[in-house]
């Protein structure tokens, strides 16, 4: 084949032309011209073509709006805007549902909200005095250079197949269960955390039975030896931040019992500070350590608890969280309860005020 041959006044044309087409198309189109009353040109909005169009669609976000779940005055609904603009089209309107969304936000002032949990199912007497007292003790532990821990249960994970939210990357098809029966599991894990509030450091004991004081400690000892101890050598005491329920509950004398045991072991005191009832949310480790390990989760198919350890080990944050994840030697039975010696002769020291949920196990 004959090579092409061109001339460079050719090329010199061909680029000029180019330039200048190039030019042409990416130039910003003319201003619109004014019309008489001096303001631009453009298509009107829907509300202007239609007066009656936003009074129409208050009225039916009006009457939808009863028994709604806002305060007296307040618009809500659930509708979708396809639904609204199919009965605003029945009523002889013409609208597309991206003006009825852009109608609700805009003309009706709405947004559209979730609800939102901040409604307390009941209130205690004590709940300023106690999280001012949480307060009070964090400060003195933290500026000792003592430990302050948070404790608490994780949701307990099914063995199995079973769905969990959340997506993956992958090149093929994750299959789940069709039905959560618990019947179904291969087992049940219970994870049992301590986030140390200092060092922005997780541990996770894996459990398998139930969900008891004896876990509870286990688990503050096994952190203590794992990790508390290289940090805290010579502290003089430990402080545990603990929800009201549970198996670290206040009213529960086997995690008490459980509780001075550890201390000995540890060779210091622990003090335990409970937040009050209906405030199990505001516990640290839900929102510094379990919130993490549930994304961790996410999309997984929780088949053993092995796998379970390896993912939420690698749980990490932009703020430097480290879990450390270990598995409990025992399996832990229900229905066992405090011995009539203790109960007989408790050695826990109570503070004067809020003695309920302000308390030293001490070390004997």
């Amino acid at each position: 084949m004959a090579a092409l041959r061109t001339s460079p006044g050719c090329l010199a044309a061909t680029r000029t032309r180019f330039d200048k087409g190039s030019r042409t198309s990416n130039s910003c189109p003319a201003t619109p011209p004014l019309d008489a009353s001096g303001k631009k040109g453009g298509r009107k909005k829907a509300s202007c073509q239609q007066p009656e169009l936003t009074a129409t669609l208050r009225e039916i976000v009006e009457v939808h709006t009863a028994g709604s779940p806002v305060e007296p005055g307040k618009l809500w609904t659930n509708r979708s805007p396809q639904d609204l603009a199919e009965e605003l089209s029945e009523a002889g309107f013409s609208i597309c549902p991206n003006t009825v969304a852009r109608l609700l936000r805009e003309e009706l002032e709405l947004s559209h909200r979730s609800a939102a949990k901040t409604v307390a199912l009941g209130q205690s007497a004590d709940r300023n005095a106690q999280f001012e007292r949480i307060a009070q003790l964090k400060k003195q532990y933290l500026a000792k250079g003592w430990p302050v821990i948070s404790v608490d249960t994780k949701k307990k994970e099914l063995l199995g197949d079973f769905f969990r939210p959340g997506r993956g990357w992958t090149d093929g098809q994750v299959r789940a269960f069709d039905h959560d029966f618990p019947s179904a599991a291969a087992g049940k894990v219970i994870p049992y955390g301590v986030y140390d509030m200092k060092a922005n450091e997780g541990f996770v004991l894996l459990a398998a039975g139930a969900d008891t004081g004896e876990l509870a400690c286990d688990a503050i000892r096994r952190w203590w030896f794992r990790r508390g101890l290289g940090k805290y050598a010579g502290a003089g005491g430990l402080l545990a931040l603990a929800d009201c329920g549970g198996s670290n509950g206040y009213r529960v004398p086997l995690f008490r019992e459980r509780l001075c045991e550890t201390a000995s072991r540890l060779g210091i005191p622990i003090r335990v500070a409970h937040l009050p009832p209906y405030c199990s949310k505001y516990n640290p480790i839900d929102h510094r350590l379990f919130c993490h390990l549930t994304r961790s989760l996410q999309g997984l198919l929780c088949r053993s608890i092995e796998l379970i350890r390896d993912a939420l080990a690698r749980t990490t944050t932009s703020t430097g969280l480290n879990v450390v994840v270990e598995l409990a030697r025992r399996t832990y039975q229900a229905g066992v309860k405090a011995t009539d010696t203790y109960l007989a002769n408790e050695p826990i020291l109570r503070d004067k005020r809020l003695p309920l949920f302000n308390y030293v196990a001490p070390c004997q």
